[in-house]
């Protein structure tokens, strides 16, 4: 290998190193500056929203004088009324023993942490199972006929069916395990918008309507479990009760503790500001020990990155005229 080349690969593995780096940093600024980009349009949208209900409640109310009876609903055709078709039939197997087989308790809090609270999705999910159970071996059965037979055709068949009842519930898995994140990750911002929110004369009801409708961006996980919420004290139920699905499907004490607050205040009524930001605090202190880990198990990947691209490099460039000096010399000697 000749000084050129050497000296390419060199620079080549430098570069690549350098480029991951640089990759990392980028990432890290974009995250900020997104996060920074959906608060200041979060708190731009407010106005606008504000003046667009009032507008509304006014037409609503011009309007109510001289409506006529609605008309009956209108069942949906195409595969929107397909789709409502299976989740009717999946909802009415759901209290059967067969249902409470194929949708167990299990399944139903794995429904929950991805937000479906209602029976049709439960239903829909049902139907997901059965279908996944039929179409997926007869798809197998059509396209490994030709190639496999005997044992392992019934080998295929049958893993094939296992595979679509369970893959329901694999991707049902991992949008919970992403939503749980996302809890532990919004949980921080959450108390300070509560706190701010009660610090500027709102009550707890208020707080959470502004958080639901102003900062759902900023909080996709978080808002959306306490529209559920809002909803369920609407018709009638407790704070408590509206609250207890929140503060037991996610498997988070730190959610639970908030829950129990959230609880006494409305019960109890008092001050929430101080045991709010106490409790806020010693989230940030739990968040910047969950940082340090991370930056310490990335300097670790980054070690290796840094072994595969850049020492070698560096070894080329320190020891390579070294090398190809002792080897002109060995060569002149030999000669």
């Amino acid at each position: 290998m000749q000084a050129r080349q050497l000296v390419a690969l060199a620079l080549a593995l430098a570069a690549l190193g350098l480029l991951l780096i640089a990759a990392l940093v980028l990432m890290r600024v974009a995250a900020v500056r997104r996060s920074e980009r959906t608060l200041r349009h979060a708190l731009d949208e407010r106005a606008a929203q504000s003046a667009a209900l009032a507008a509304a409640a006014a037409r609503n109310g011009e309007s109510a004088l001289g409506a006529k009876p609605a008309a009956r609903a209108v069942q949906p055709k195409g595969f929107k009324g397909l789709l409502e078709r299976f989740a009717h039939a999946g909802v009415r197997w759901l209290d059967t023993p067969f249902g409470r087989q194929v949708v167990a308790d299990e399944d139903r809090r794995l429904l929950e942490q991805c937000g479906f609270v209602d029976t049709r999705t439960r239903g829909l999910f049902l139907i997901a199972r059965l279908g996944g159970v039929v179409g997926l071996p007869l798809l197998a059965a059509m396209l490994g006929g030709g190639y496999v037979d005997g044992t392992r055709y019934v080998a295929l068949v049958a893993a094939a069916a296992m595979a679509g009842f369970m893959l329901p519930k694999w991707m049902l898995g991992r949008r919970a395990r992403k939503r749980r994140n996302g809890v532990v990750n919004e949980l921080p911002l959450l108390v300070d918008l509560l706190r701010l929110l009660q610090g500027v004369g709102l009550s707890l009801d208020q707080a959470m309507q502004v958080v639901v409708n102003d900062f759902r961006g900023m909080l996709p996980v978080l808002s959306g479990e306490l529209e559920i919420a809002q909803r369920q004290f609407a018709t009638g139920r407790t704070r408590e009760q509206s609250l207890n699905r929140l503060a037991t499907s996610y498997d988070n004490e730190d959610l639970r503790a908030v829950v129990r607050l959230l609880v006494q205040v409305d019960r109890h009524g008092g001050a929430v500001q101080e045991p709010l930001k106490q409790f806020g605090d010693r989230l940030r202190e739990m968040r910047r020990a969950m940082l340090r880990e991370r930056i310490g198990r990335l300097a670790v990947k980054m070690t290796g990155v840094m072994i595969v691209t850049l020492l070698p490099a560096l070894m080329i460039v320190t020891a390579g005229p070294g090398v190809m000096a002792v080897q002109h010399s060995l060569s002149a000697a030999r000669k």
